[in-house]
């Protein structure tokens, strides 16, 4: 679905506000990385995800609804409960167990393949890529190649299949949604979280998860900050840059949270990274740049799910 209003038919944001919401989406979904790790150490990886959808997207559907945001039509209902199978569960949640075997900050690299995969599916959905466009796919996926060969990911198999998974399931969804009816980007990610929440939980009874004992309160508080910061907070300033910027400016936060990542995971978790590991980032990290430029000389509408919970 693409945004209703352009970005240059509204009266042009101050640079401070600008800034501001860069920053936020920059920092807060860069951390969030670091969240789930701390989480993690008081839930199992898919019952924290059905919580954390469950609450951030009542929460968002009962303030749009109080706004007098439309509620979503059945139709779009039903796109929403397969949108979010791709966006929610195995993005979201794959990465969330990942997270229990490998680092925040690895798993954040990792992540940081979407765009070179989303590049892939719209060309075999008929969009075919400039050159400079194969250029950065090229390189792009050579580093994916260098991140999976060796180093900690190659180490744990759950974590090599999950970080495999989850970008490309992400990938998928935001193609493929393109074509969908959906409500405005808040609703439609207030949804995604809502029916994404339902399928986590099926997938927490599948994995065999159950709640042992009480949570710590540290990880309770990641689960808050997740929710509030990650969920709310961070997707809400994205949606305000799609509808006020250059959407090349708006998802620049592809290129930028897996460094943020890496530095909250080795300043504050003491997370360690290999050479192998910084350099494969390096690599695939150039790829989403020039893929992105390349796109941001004829830019087109961003579609709502590319900002929703398949990220992490």
């Amino acid at each position: 679905m693409s945004i209703a209003a352009s970005s240059a038919a509204r009266a042009a944001p101050s640079g401070l506000a600008v800034a501001f919401a860069l920053a936020s989406v920059y920092v807060l979904w860069g951390s969030t990385y670091l969240g789930i790790r701390y989480a993690l150490e008081g839930y199992p990886p898919f019952l924290l995800g059905a919580l954390r959808m469950a609450v951030a997207g009542a929460l968002m559907y009962a303030v749009l609804r109080w706004r007098g945001a439309p509620a979503p039509t059945r139709k779009q209902w039903k796109t929403l409960w397969v949108l979010s199978i791709w966006m929610v569960v195995l993005s979201n949640g794959l990465v969330n167990l990942a997270e229990t075997e490998v680092s925040s900050g690895l798993a954040a690299i990792a992540v940081a393949s979407m765009p070179l995969f989303a590049g892939v599916f719209a060309m075999l959905r008929g969009r075919h890529p400039s050159k400079i466009e194969w250029v950065g796919l090229v390189i792009g996926f050579l580093g994916v190649i260098w991140l999976n060969a060796g180093g900690e990911l190659a180490s744990s198999t759950l974590g090599l299949v999950c970080l495999i998974v989850a970008p490309i399931a992400w990938a998928w969804g935001s193609i493929w949604s393109r074509d969908q009816d959906l409500p405005e980007p808040f609703m439609a990610a207030a949804g995604q979280m809502m029916t994404g929440s339902v399928w986590m939980l099926v997938a927490a009874l599948l994995h065999g998860e159950r709640m042992t004992a009480l949570p710590g309160a540290s990880a309770t508080a990641a689960l808050l900050y997740l929710i509030v910061a990650g969920s709310i907070f961070g997707f809400t300033a994205y949606i305000w840059l799609l509808h006020h910027v250059r959407p090349a400016l708006a998802t620049s936060y592809a290129y930028v949270n897996p460094p943020i990542a890496v530095l909250f995971g080795a300043l504050i978790a003491g997370e360690r990274f290999t050479a192998h590991d910084l350099g494969a980032m390096a690599v695939i990290l150039a790829g989403v740049v020039i893929i992105t430029l390349a796109k941001s000389r004829a830019p087109k509408p961003v579609a709502a799910s590319d900002a929703g919970e398949g990220r992490a």
